[in-house]
């Protein structure tokens, strides 16, 4: 497997940046969803310390994947796949690179408005995005959770378009994405 995408395939560049990606959100909306339910503690605060870190890690992980998609290109279609699909394909990851952007661009409002720092993994400190601000605040949290509740659909979309394509249309649409190559 080569480094870049071909127009053939997705490289191993792209396949492990989508994967890691994918376990970072999955960990971050789990560790979000029950977070808020913990009792006030230096635990709790360590919690969201984390999740504000790993937030800002897909920030910095979906620049890394857009400078790469500019650099390695993208592959082809499917041959055959109808030009609509191809459409929707390529909005619906619009979105997904756009979500996760602003997901973790919202969090950090949220945090900025809250009136807490900010540092990535306690090394770095991040200005703020604003000063403290009640009403910013509540409306921060409701677009960071609104976001994360469209990326939600948008992937369970997506993983079912790819399902769909490879058992269905029996396709290579997921497997050219899969970190280990299958004999058709």
């Amino acid at each position: 497997m080569t480094l870049r995408n071909s127009p053939d395939t997705w490289g191993s560049v792209s396949i492990a940046l989508h994967w890691l990606t994918l376990l970072l959100v999955v960990g971050m909306a789990v560790v979000g969803l029950v977070m808020t339910e913990l009792p006030t503690s230096p635990l709790k605060i360590q919690v969201y310390a984390l999740h504000k870190s790993f937030g800002l890690t897909v920030l910095g992980l979906t620049a890394l994947r857009l400078g790469w998609r500019l650099f390695s290109g993208r592959p082809e279609p499917e041959p055959g796949s109808p030009r609509w699909q191809d459409r929707i394909a390529a909005l619906t990851h619009g979105a997904m690179y756009g979500l996760l952007i602003a997901i973790p661009l919202s969090g950090w409002w949220f945090n900025s408005a809250s009136g807490f720092p900010l540092r990535w993994f306690g090394l770095v400190a991040l200005p703020k995005l604003g000063g403290y601000d009640p009403q910013l605040k509540h409306f921060a949290k409701e677009t960071h959770e609104f976001l994360f509740f469209t990326l939600a659909a948008l992937v369970v979309v997506h993983a079912g378009a790819a399902l769909y394509h490879h058992y269905r249309l029996r396709d290579r649409t997921l497997s050219r994405m899969l970190p280990i190559k299958h004999k058709e």
